[in-house]
């Protein structure tokens, strides 16, 4: 039998564009005429004169089991919309799979009819569908992500049948009757608009933090502010939280390096006072009759300053503990969060959590141990040997006050257990304190290196120059150094690597780096006489001793400031145009002057004059 034109009518571009967007579809009409009738129609799939709704377009009626779709009441949501224009009756399933109720020669399944049969049986009134008029068919099979009950005909696009909606593969299809509570719970979850009732939340208002409908950013309290598909929203965050996630990581890694520099200093300083206390003994044996007693109050002295020392380091060592059990904790729970497949529950436990998660991302302190040294006592007894016998009625403390060579010392006026603390955004104004401008030196250049006349910026030059011979000079690397060495104290300068290319290296060197040939003993950062980070095929990298530590930095800095602590063993590197943005810290106890270093592939890279 031939089909009739509304049987072969086939969604338009324009009837997906409307299904897509539900505020057009709920365009109210006065009726319709009825749709002439085909062999088999039956009227509670017809257009329905009194339903008082625009029918969609494309969509027509027909024989049971091969109707595409019906008017009825307003659709809930734009994806069903979408898949009640798109259905369309395909070829009968392959032998063996469930027939469509209504398909020629199909059954209905035992799957299907078992929790209708007990439904019926308890008198209780089965689920209809949602698509069907007023008093229409009861619904066989419920779409837990659509929300939504279906009859036989209008369950077809969720089925991949051909001619099927796509839109439809992954949803979770299940007979009506033992879908039906699960189908309950989820919409009492929170699954729909507390203010346009019968609505779905599929938006996330960005500016309210809410989960709405779709009328609300149109008609309701949201209108105007900034929204998104809640899909879209959970990724977002989810992506936000793989970022916060690396940030608590690289703060762990940082207190446990806190602790591995205290339990570093600890040993240090264990191994410093023994050897303190040794050579002291050797030097009382001569005055034993007379120093005794002395000998007893020196021991007491050093042992008080290492106790409290080492109680301030077992404090501090506890308190990295604590915060590294508290991060991780709290990672558990963002965790546990990104994990969650409802995209709906994830934004709201998130937006509960987000106060706490904003205050974990402040910055981590790195704490930096102030080595403690009993060298001034040593210094005091040497001297003290000659003339004990008129000078110990006087207590320690007050003598090594008097005694100017110990109070030059710098960690004897030190409390024990002291720590040198910096975080990773400091204010830049602290370090323009120690400004250096240190100027490059013609000695130590590549002859296809070239510098300006005030030996601030050095640029690449694809003509090898005719410099003197140097043996300072690097004759493979195109490197330098600086012509400024620093032996003591603190100093800060800023590298402006803007015009320096794809490929540079900042660091400092020792005078004793190796300057011919290409090999590491020659490569800033491949030894122990030097150190750098790079930019390398658009990645950071800090360097020495041929070990690499990648550097995360989300845009590309423009200028560098290094900062040098020779007596704490501290050599850092901050990104200066994004606010002071710790880069990387490198610690050691130096011994031998610094030289600023650079080295370059294109372009060209400036000291900045801060002097």
């Amino acid at each position: 039998m031939a089909s009739s034109p509304l049987q072969r009518s086939r969604p338009t571009a324009s009837s997906l564009h409307g299904a897509m967007f539900p505020l057009r579809g709920l365009v109210q009409a006065g009726p319709l005429p009825a749709p002439p009738r085909a062999g088999g129609l039956r009227p509670e799939h017809g257009w329905g004169a009194g339903l008082g709704w625009l029918p969609l377009a494309g969509v027509g009626p027909g024989p049971r089991g091969a109707v595409s779709g019906c008017p009825g009441p307003p659709l809930r949501c734009a994806r069903v919309r979408a898949r009640a224009e798109a259905g369309l009756p395909g070829p009968p399933p392959p032998a063996g799979e469930f027939r469509f109720p209504g398909a020629a020669g199909g059954r209905r399944s035992p799957a299907m009819a078992e929790p209708e049969r007990g439904a019926a049986a308890r008198g209780e009134p089965g689920p209809r569908c949602e698509l069907c008029p007023a008093g229409g068919d009861a619904a066989e099979w419920s779409c837990l992500t659509c929300l939504a009950s279906y009859c036989g005909a209008h369950v077809r696009p969720h089925l991949g049948e051909p001619g099927g909606a796509p839109a439809f593969r992954g949803h979770r299809l299940g007979p009506a009757g033992e879908a039906a509570a699960e189908l309950r719970a989820l919409r009492e979850r929170g699954r729909w608009c507390p203010e346009h009732r019968e609505r779905p939340l599929e938006l996330f208002c960005a500016d309210c933090a809410l989960c709405v409908c779709a009328l609300c950013p149109v008609l309701g309290a949201h209108r105007g502010h900034r929204v998104s598909l809640v899909g879209q929203a959970a990724q977002g965050t989810k992506e936000f939280m793989t970022t916060y996630l690396k940030e608590l990581e690289l703060k762990k890694k940082h207190e446990v390096g806190n602790i591995r520099q205290i339990e570093q200093t600890v040993n240090e300083l264990k191994a410093h006072a023994s050897a303190s206390k040794a050579s002291l003994a050797g030097k009382f044996t001569e005055l034993r009759l007379l120093l005794d007693e002395e000998e007893r109050l020196t021991k007491k002295f050093i042992n008080e300053k290492t106790q409290r020392a080492l109680m301030m380091y077992d404090q501090q060592t506890e308190s990295c503990q604590e915060r590294i059990q508290i991060m991780e904790s709290f990672s558990d729970r963002v965790r546990q969060i990104q994990q969650r497949s409802d995209p709906i529950q994830l934004l709201q436990d998130y937006t509960a959590s987000e106060k706490e998660i904003q205050e974990q991302r402040a910055p981590a302190e790195q704490w930096h141990p102030v080595p403690m040294s009993f060298e001034h006592v040593m210094n005091h007894y040497r001297r003290f040997a000659g003339a004990i016998q008129s000078v110990v009625q006087k207590p320690l403390e007050a003598r090594l006050k008097e005694d100017i060579f110990s109070s030059l010392n710098a960690t004897s006026k030190k409390e024990p257990g002291a720590l040198l603390k910096t975080t990773s955004t400091v204010d830049r104004s602290l370090f323009l304190k120690h400004a250096r401008s240190p100027t490059l030196e013609y000695e130590s250049l590549h002859p296809r290196l070239s510098l300006s006349d005030d030996r601030l910026t050095v640029s690449c030059s694809w003509r090898r120059k005719f410099y003197p011979y140097s043996p300072q000079r690097f004759d493979k690397l195109w490197q330098v150094l600086s012509k400024d060495a620093f032996f003591s104290g603190s100093h800060y300068w800023e590298v402006d690597v803007l015009h320096a290319g794809q490929g540079w290296w900042i660091g400092a060197a020792y005078p004793s780096i190796k300057r011919h040939g290409d090999s590491e003993t020659c490569r800033l950062g491949w030894n122990r006489a030097s150190w750098c980070i790079k930019r390398f095929d658009l990645e950071y990298w800090a360097f020495h001793k041929g070990e690499r530590t990648l550097i995360l930095i989300n845009d590309d800095p423009e200028r560098i400031g290094v900062f040098l602590d020779y007596e704490a063993g501290i050599l850092s590197f901050y990104n200066v145009t994004d606010g002071m943005a710790h880069l990387h810290t490198f610690r050691c106890k130096f011994t031998e002057p610094l030289y600023p270093a650079l080295r370059l592939w294109e372009g060209a890279i400036t000291i900045c004059k801060l002097t």
